[in-house]
């Protein structure tokens, strides 16, 4: 006798057809007034079994065994109840990489894709270091995509580090080159190194600015990674003041800014006195948003 499927009730976690259990997490995030319900109940099943997101579409009659009907309604729970899609699916995909994600960590962006490819395009050898590295989006993807001698990782939460150390064991067959990582405010942990490359996406959100933000990232994502005190640019000023100690001779100074405050930290690497070719460039959108500044050794330390 052929095995009988039956429709999945909310948080059933027997087998089901994917076009069943897709109608279902509809009807359950309907209830909690996600938008595009469908869309989304679709995109959940496609990351519980880490699939692209036009499978579940293409393999409606297709049979999901208990584990994975198990989290896809994890995953919608959490999405009704507000959470993320990342963060309710537990995973973000970052140029060629999926990593694991959780609300110790912030939600990589794809202005931070775009950062990793200007500066694959700048340096790709050499030691990099990757400063609050969150889920470790910055230094996998250098450790996968460049030829560098190896990657340290660096964030001054623990629990971030161990969301990243567990990306990097995931991921371990497909690194180029070993990640290292290490807690400490800034540059801090590396202070003793020379490197070819810092790079970094810093806190640089106001305090004062907190309302401003959708509550998918206020009431989400770890303050320690979106705010900075001195009206945001208390962390970019101590990175770029601490970089020129620890950057090997024209080595690399990479960051994420933010676009209102980009002129200002062009302001800052140029008034130091220890970079030249000090350049803002703009994200997709056409913002100002990344800084790049290159060691002068030609200018003496203080």
């Amino acid at each position: 006798m052929a095995e009988v499927i039956a429709f999945p009730t909310l948080g059933s976690t027997a087998p089901a057809r994917v076009a069943d259990l897709v109608s279902a997490l509809t009807v359950h995030l309907e209830a909690a007034q996600v938008a595009e319900a469908s869309r989304e109940a679709r995109d959940i099943v496609a990351a519980v079994v880490d699939m692209p997101r036009f499978w579940p579409s293409l393999n409606r009659e297709a049979i999901l065994g208990v584990d994975p009907c198990a989290r896809a309604w994890t995953a919608a729970r959490r999405r009704a109840s507000g959470a993320p899609f990342a963060y309710a699916v537990g995973r973000a995909a970052f140029r060629h990489l999926t990593l694991d994600v959780d609300d110790r960590v912030l939600i990589p962006r794809q202005e931070t894709e775009m950062l990793v490819e200007c500066i694959l395009e700048r340096v790709r050898e050499g030691v990099a270091v990757d400063v609050g590295t969150g889920s470790g989006a910055i230094a996998l993807a250098l450790a996968t995509e460049g030829q560098f001698s190896r990657i340290i990782a660096t964030d001054v939460s623990r629990e971030a580090l161990d969301v990243a150390r567990q990306n990097a064991e995931r991921l371990s067959r497909v690194l180029r080159a070993p990640v290292e990582l290490r807690h400490g405010s800034t540059l801090a942990p590396v202070r003793r190194e020379r490197v070819a490359l810092i790079a970094s996406n810093p806190p640089y959100i106001a305090y004062d600015e907190a309302a401003a933000l959708p509550e998918s990232v206020r009431d989400w994502e770890p303050p320690v990674a979106l705010f900075a005190p001195r009206h945001g640019m208390g962390v970019i000023e101590r990175i770029i003041r601490e970089a020129a100690g620890v950057l090997e001779p024209y080595g690399l100074l990479a960051l994420e800014v933010d676009s209102r405050r980009a002129s200002l930290a062009a302001e800052i690497a140029m008034s130091d006195g220890r970079y030249r070719d000090v350049a803002v460039e703009p994200d997709m959108t056409g913002r100002e948003r990344f800084l790049f500044a290159t060691r002068d050794m030609s200018r003496h330390e203080e």
